[in-house]
């Protein structure tokens, strides 16, 4: 299934069943929003799966995946891990915190969740010297999970997979890191892509409980990245069962891969503008790339086997808050 988010004038907006090649919708007869089909996923989907079988059949209005609000507007718990080695290791260098003590588990740290971006909206920031960065990702959202959970056990609560912009701060987030608690204020609200997807509709393309698909990413309509999703160090089921170590994962819970990256960083690219630093700081011995400006504008979109977009598209304008 592809699942929307439309605005009705309310918090969470009112869910549509949406095409698999996004030129319709419908509203959700079993749900009005995407948080409670999640609460009650089991009872629902078959109802779900029978309407977006009529809309594939010609059902529903057009649809305008640049009017969609996130799939989730707002959810009860948001945790991004950060499964990329590749990235972790740049961005290591570029915080200068190399010999920094590695867990034997994932990286994870719990977000901002009472508001995800919609994919189209402008992003209000305070500062071009907080040094703006986008991160793009690929995000999960699962049914409730219980504590305790195996990566087995948990990959059976993986609903829907979205598309998302993790932005940060860069000039505070090593600040933050040294004083030893975690993100707060160099993380603000995500973005996320106007489609939600179960796991199914990528066929192959989801393997081993990731993307194994291309993010592409523009900046100022010149291409920057074009990584591939594949190759974490840990799946989603993973990260999954990690979060609900010490507790119960409610249904709606988002968590993200971590900054979509590859070995072959210097061919395809980067999903974001602190791992290019770092290559410019590996390869020339200091960085050259700048962070982004009032009016710079990020887009990023995945492309199936069959060449449409799977998510729709993020495609945003950093303006001054």
């Amino acid at each position: 299934m592809k699942l929307a988010t439309l605005p009705n004038g309310t918090a969470d907006g009112r869910l549509h069943l949406v095409s698999r090649d996004l030129s319709r919708a419908a509203p959700a007869e079993a749900a009005q929003t995407l948080q409670a089909a999640l609460e009650d996923w089991a009872g629902l989907a078959p109802a779900l799966e029978a309407q977006f079988a009529e809309v594939n059949a010609g059902a529903g209005d057009a649809f305008n995946p640049a009017a969609a609000l996130a799939p989730l507007p707002r959810a009860w718990q948001w945790l991004d891990g950060s499964a990329f080695d590749s990235h972790g290791a740049l961005m290591d260098k570029v915080f200068g915190m190399e010999d920094k003590y590695r867990p034997p588990f994932p990286y994870m740290y719990q977000g901002v969740s009472n508001k995800f971006y919609a994919p189209t909206e402008d992003v209000n920031f305070r500062f071009e010297e907080d040094f703006i960065d986008f991160e793009g990702e690929f995000g999960i959202i699962v049914d409730e999970v219980p504590m305790g959970v195996s990566a087995q056990e948990a990959a059976g609560h993986i609903r829907l997979i979205v598309q998302i912009n993790d932005w940060s701060l860069r000039r505070i987030a090593p600040l933050e890191m040294k004083g030893g608690f975690g993100w707060v204020t160099a993380k603000p609200p995500c973005s996320m892509a106007p489609v939600a997807v179960t796991p199914d509709e990528l066929g192959a393309a989801w393997r081993d409980a990731r993307v194994d698909l291309n993010l592409n990413v523009w900046w100022n309509d010149a291409k920057f990245g074009a990584a591939s999703g594949y190759p974490m160090s840990s799946g989603f089921d993973q990260l999954v069962a990690h979060g609900a170590y010490s507790r119960d994962l409610v249904a709606g819970t988002v968590i993200g891969s971590g900054t979509v990256s590859n070995e072959t960083y210097r061919e395809v690219g980067s999903s974001c503008i602190a791992e290019r630093r770092g290559i410019e700081m590996m390869d020339e011995g200091a960085a050259s790339t700048e962070f982004m400006k009032f009016g710079d504008r990020v887009r990023m979109e995945v492309f199936g086997a069959d060449g449409q977009s799977l998510f729709g598209a993020i495609d945003q304008m950093v303006v001054k808050a």
